[in-house]
């Protein structure tokens, strides 16, 4: 059930009425309605994932209580390498067995058997990445003492199978979004009007600007030998934007949603193409997932080295981001998107003469237009590493731009929907001090007119939801 979709349009209206009907002094009962109807969203994906997400609920909230009623350290740590294995040995085994058996086979060249690889090809559940990784955090947040272990299993699997953000995140920790589901939400019709301006705003970026975009971006990835350098370069700048509006789309469509039923979801995009560094992008890109790998593989792989320096320091980078590019796909493609920008942190952070500054300080005086060429160049090189099906069609691509293949029909490919795009960046960067362009529109738009861009958002918006393109993040 796709956010994009009438079904799911349908389905949020049904739940959201039975909800608020069931009174906000029926804490528990709203709760078990959550779960049910979270379970039936998850479910109309494909049922037989059900009981793998219900099983991953169970054994971490299991894990969790037995730590905290551990009094030896050493069992609380064994109770946790059951959770860490558990979680990474379901995402191998789901997500990354084909990968690592395609590529044993390449390396020692031998042979795999066709009717195994199928087996574990269309077994890949999804939101998995998502839901193990908030899984996974509540095991060690409770190991290190951050939280408490929750006495309530139903608010548990709440907290996991959450519908807005099960399937694409945000990825949300135990202590931010767990004590919520154990207090009264209390009714505020200006907290649902504000949650469903912030679903329309992510519907006019998903199914105007990115499902748009994806139109250009595929015909030329689907036969880049029909195209020149210039073009190339054109839709990977395209691709770019495409991703951040099709993910930033369905997060904004996720806290909305979320508010509608008084919850509050963490930020994870905060106008990342304003970056001036590499550095600085990561901070505001995928936010709960950088802190995700920041918190978990990074910090604790550096303090856990004899000596802390710039050599410890630049390995935990490359480790962290080699796994980051990992955790978006089993495919060599992702790995060299991750190293390919796990390299610039680490050059971002490199003393440059006696002053002791790095490229990061330097980047952030320089001009915004050169700043935003340093980002975009970077950007778009590991774009087509991203979007490219595998690594011969990527360097197939960088051939043909690097030799500067002309473009016998260069076109924008795009045409007048392009404008979709300017409007959405004008409006993000005017309103960048609100959480998205429609949050306070109230306050300052006279109500005829706020009316009328309400439903002329919402024609072009049935006009264009014909045809329903999947998030680009459900995969991951």
């Amino acid at each position: 059930m796709l956010f994009n979709s009438f079904d799911f349009g349908f389905f949020l209206v049904i739940v959201y009425l039975a909800y608020w009907t069931i009174g906000t002094q029926r804490r528990k009962a709203q709760n078990v309605l959550l779960l049910a109807a979270s379970y039936l969203f998850y479910g109309l994906w494909d049922w037989r994932f059900l009981s793998l997400l219900v099983l991953s609920s169970v054994v971490d909230y299991l894990v969790g209580h037995a730590i905290e009623a551990s009094s030896s350290r050493q069992k609380s740590k064994m109770l946790l390498t059951v959770s860490v294995l558990w979680n990474l040995g379901v995402l191998i085994t789901f997500k990354y067995f084909n990968f690592f058996l395609d590529s044993f086979n390449t390396l020692f060249e031998m042979e795999a058997s066709e009717s195994n690889t199928l087996i574990w090809g269309v077994l890949v559940p999804v939101g998995l990445s998502f839901y193990t990784f908030q899984t996974l955090s509540y095991s060690i947040d409770v190991y290190k003492g951050r939280t408490k272990a929750t006495n309530s299993l139903l608010s548990f699997l709440c907290f996991v199978s959450f519908f807005p953000q099960l399937v694409a995140g945000p990825i949300e920790r135990a202590k931010q979004l767990l004590p919520q589901f154990k207090i009264q939400r209390t009714f505020n019709i200006q907290t649902s009007k504000e949650g469903l301006r912030q679903i329309l705003w992510g519907l006019f970026k998903k199914i105007l600007v990115a499902d748009k975009l994806g139109i250009a971006v595929s015909m030329v990835f689907n036969e880049p030998e029909a195209y020149g350098s210039l073009t190339l370069i054109y839709v990977a700048i395209l691709f770019c934007f495409q991703i951040y509006c099709d993910f930033s789309g369905y997060t904004d469509i996720a806290i909305g949603t979320a508010k509608l039923f008084g919850f509050k979801l963490s930020k994870n995009f905060n106008l990342p193409y304003l970056a001036r560094s590499i550095t600085e992008f990561w901070k505001r890109w995928h936010i709960t997932l950088t802190q995700w790998f920041t918190d978990y593989v990074y910090i604790p792989f550096v303090k856990g080295t004899k000596h802390v320096n710039i050599w410890t320091k630049t390995i935990g980078l490359l480790i962290t981001m080699l796994l980051v590019g990992l955790w978006h796909g089993a495919n060599w493609t992702f790995v060299a998107f991750g190293l390919w920008h796990g390299l610039f942190l680490i050059v971002e952070r490199i003393p440059l003469g006696k002053s002791n500054n790095t490229l990061v300080k330097r980047l952030q005086k320089l001009p915004r237009v050169l700043s935003l060429i340093y980002l975009f160049v970077i950007c778009g090189i590991s774009a087509i590493l991203f979007r490219s099906e595998n690594m011969d069609q990527a360097l197939y691509i960088f051939q043909r731009i690097f030799s500067l293949t002309p473009d016998e029909n260069l076109t924008t490919l795009i045409g007048s929907k392009l404008w979709y795009l300017v409007a959405m960046l004008l409006l993000e960067v005017i309103t960048r001090r609100w959480d998205f362009p429609l949050q306070k529109i109230q306050l300052r738009v006279p109500i005829a007119i706020r009316w009328a861009i309400y439903y002329v958002a919402i024609i072009l918006l049935i006009r264009y939801a014909e045809v329903q393109e999947a998030f680009i993040y459900f995969q991951f």
